[in-house]
């Protein structure tokens, strides 16, 4: 079945519509974009990433279990301080 109409865009104008996002002709409204992520399995996020190591990040990120993305957050957090915020904490 057609992604299009798998994240129940209008059956008649599903392929058209996908084309033109695709080639950036139109970009799709944040609802649509949710939708077509829930049948790509993808975080919507994904769509709006604009570099491949963030996007790889996003990906990385929604597969994880929560307690794994708690564990990543607070890791991500302490790699942006310096030597002297970690003495301090």
């Amino acid at each position: 079945m057609q992604l299009g109409v798998l994240a129940q865009i209008d059956e008649y104008s599903a392929s058209a519509r996908i084309n033109q996002y695709e080639r950036g002709k139109h970009l799709p409204d944040f609802n649509t974009a949710e939708r077509l992520a829930a049948v790509l399995e993808v975080p919507a996020a994904y769509f709006y990433a604009r570099d491949d190591a963030l996007a790889a990040l996003l990906l990385a990120w929604s597969e994880l279990a929560p307690e794994s993305q708690a564990r990543l957050l607070t890791l991500a957090k302490t790699l942006g301080e310096t030597p002297d915020d970690q003495t301090a904490a």
